[in-house]
C-alpha cells in the first residue's frame, strides 16, 4: 500500500484552527453555549474524548493486536449524552488545553501509524486517521455560535 497520507495537511489546519480558537477565546465565553446540550469548552472536551479513544486504539496497533467487535463504535448518540456531564465538568480553559494536547498527541500518531491498520486501508478497523474531520465540523458549530452571539 503507498504512504499516502493526504489527512496529515488537513489534520494540521484543523489543529491549528483549534489552537487559534481556545487562544482566542475567553473564560466566558468558553463557558458560553452552542446548543441547548453542550457550552464551548464541552464541545472541546467531546473533541479531547474522540481523540483520546484514537489513541488509545492506537495503541492495539502498537501491540499488533487485531480489532474486536468492542472497538467498533457505537451507535447511536448515547456514548455522547453520557459523557457530557463528565465533560462540563471539567473547567473550560482546562478543557480547550485538553482538546489541544489530545489533537496534537492524536495527530503525530496518525502521521506515524501503519496505513493498513487505519481505516480505510483496513475496513475493520475502528479509527480513520483523518482527526481534522471530526475537529472541523465541531469548530464549525463553535464559530457559528459564537458569531450568532455577535
Amino acid at each position: 500500500m503507498p504512504d499516502n497520507r493526504p489527512y496529515v495537511e488537513a489534520n494540521s489546519r484543523q489543529r491549528e484552527r483549534l489552537r487559534a480558537l481556545v487562544e482566542r477565546l475567553s473564560d466566558g465565553e468558553l463557558s458560553g453555549p452552542v446548543n441547548e446540550y453542550w457550552t464551548v469548552a464541552g464541545v472541546l472536551g467531546h473533541i479531547a474524548y474522540w481523540d483520546s479513544r484514537f489513541l488509545v486504539l492506537a495503541e492495539k496497533i502498537d501491540r499488533g493486536e487485531p480489532w474486536v467487535a468492542g472497538d467498533a463504535e457505537p451507535d447511536g448518540d448515547w456514548l455522547n449524552d453520557s459523557t457530557r456531564p463528565v465533560i462540563h465538568a471539567i473547567a473550560p480553559r482546562e478543557a480547550g488545553q485538553l482538546a489541544l494536547r489530545m489533537a496534537e498527541e492524536a495527530d503525530a500518531r496518525a502521521a506515524e501509524l501503519p496505513l493498513d491498520r487505519l481505516w480505510p486501508g483496513d475496513p475493520d478497523s475502528p479509527i480513520s486517521p483523518a482527526r481534522g474531520e471530526h475537529r472541523g465540523e465541531h469548530l464549525d458549530e463553535i464559530e457559528a455560535a459564537l458569531a450568532r452571539r455577535g
